[in-house]
């Protein structure tokens, strides 16, 4: 089913929904959470200590591409000039040394989407505390992720208030790595988790 197709039912499933309850108030909302993820005090420092390490991988497996070229070059300009036992010792020498790389490469690959996809959970997660506790302060009905959304008036948009609130509730709270690689933060939430658990949409903060 597309996007689109999708978000027509489930608007149809909400209208049907909050239409049989015509005595009661109807309060909606969305909110962002890739730009509250993006704009939170955590989320920036998050990202920017995500570049860093980025750079930094970047950095030794261009060195080690550098290695791996230089070998193949020599073996194309002086092999045919080499005795049989020194080629077979450079080509010994190229091959290690571009497994080397391939694996290094890979390891780095997944190692980066990990660590993207632990400090992304941490975060959303605490911002979607956030929205529950503005959703039964504030009365409304349903708060919903601007992603899966046609068309809302910016007027009910709260993706400003969550960033608010969140940074000032997290303020001393550190999100760092632990020695097992996973990310978690250094002080614990004090706030209510909502009462329908959140459908976290995909984000990340390589974005």
């Amino acid at each position: 089913m597309s996007t689109a197709r999708l978000s027509l039912v489930c608007a149809t499933l909400i209208l049907a929904t909050v239409a049989s309850a015509a005595s009661a108030e109807i309060r909606l909302a969305y909110v962002d959470i890739q730009r509250a993820l993006n704009e939170c005090a955590a989320g920036r420092k998050a990202k920017d200590e995500f570049r860093a390490k980025v750079q930094r991988l970047e950095h030794r497996l261009r060195k080690q591409q550098e290695e791996v070229k230089a070998l193949k070059d020599e073996i194309d300009t002086k092999g045919l000039l080499m005795k049989p036992d020194e080629r077979r010792n450079l080509e010994e020498e190229y091959n290690r040394k571009l497994r080397d790389f391939e694996r290094s490469y890979n390891d780095s690959k997944q190692d980066l989407q990990h660590e993207d996809s632990e400090i992304t959970g941490r975060i959303v997660r605490e911002l979607a505390v956030v929205v529950g506790q503005i959703g039964q302060r504030d009365g409304y009905t349903m708060v919903m992720e601007k992603s899966g959304l046609l068309w809302a008036a910016p007027g009910v948009d709260i993706t400003d208030q969550v960033i608010r609130i969140f940074d000032e509730k997290n303020g001393g709270k550190k999100f760092s790595q632990s020695h097992a690689g996973t990310i978690h933060p250094t002080s614990s939430s004090s706030g209510a988790a909502p009462e329908t658990g959140p459908s976290i949409p995909r984000t990340s903060i390589s974005k």
